[in-house]
């Protein structure tokens, strides 16, 4: 089943939906999300607000929504992807930084919220990963090299590379962690000096 996540009507009847047929909902991956650099054909506030709208806000919004469902069964899981850009400043895009920073500190506090309902929330962190949002970046030869050269692995990640960090904190294995981060960027965040 598709929707856009920022309807709320739409993503309600899905969980209903999956909730009728299956009995119950454990897990949410918020994987959903926009970025939009600011450049001078563009109006800079628009593109702030239409990320934070999708990254931060139907986040929340999808978040509370399958918490009912949720909150009927024993436990429950709910993974957000956010971004090396939530613990990091990156250049000419405010607002996909300041969306993501802000779903990771919304994460702790949905951890909190959500505890008595037997549900963990917690975050993935991608780095650079090649996808569709990220291909611009892929595609441009100097981008690109950069990109390789500033992370410890030397590589770009792939989706692939998220599915062990994501199966982890959907399972019993994490029974015990809620509220934190798991960065997966190739080493990114660790790099310091060359030498």
């Amino acid at each position: 089943m598709t929707c856009d996540v920022s309807v709320k009507k739409l993503f309600k009847q899905i969980c209903r939906d999956i909730f009728d047929n299956q009995g119950s909902i454990n897990i949410l991956v918020n994987a959903a999300g926009i970025t939009i650099p600011n450049n001078a054909s563009s109006d800079m506030y628009d593109n702030f607000n239409k990320t934070l709208d999708l990254n931060l806000r139907s986040v929340y919004s999808t978040s509370e929504i399958v918490k009912d469902y949720m909150s009927k069964n024993s436990d429950g899981a709910i993974i957000n992807i956010t971004s090396i850009a939530s613990k990091m400043g990156f250049p000419d895009n405010p607002g996909y930084v300041a969306s993501k920073g802000g779903l990771m500190m919304m994460t702790k506090a949905l951890s909190l919220d959500y505890s008595k309902y037997n549900i963990r929330v917690n975050n993935i962190a991608p780095g650079y990963i090649k996808t569709t949002m990220t291909e611009n970046s892929y595609f441009d030869k100097d981008k690109y090299q950069n990109r390789v050269n500033h992370t410890i692995l030397g590589r770009w990640g792939e989706p692939s590379d998220l599915v062990g960090a994501a199966i982890f904190l959907s399972s019993d294995a994490s029974s015990y962690i809620t509220g934190t981060n798991i960065i997966v960027d190739g080493g990114w965040t660790a790099k310091g000096m060359i030498s």
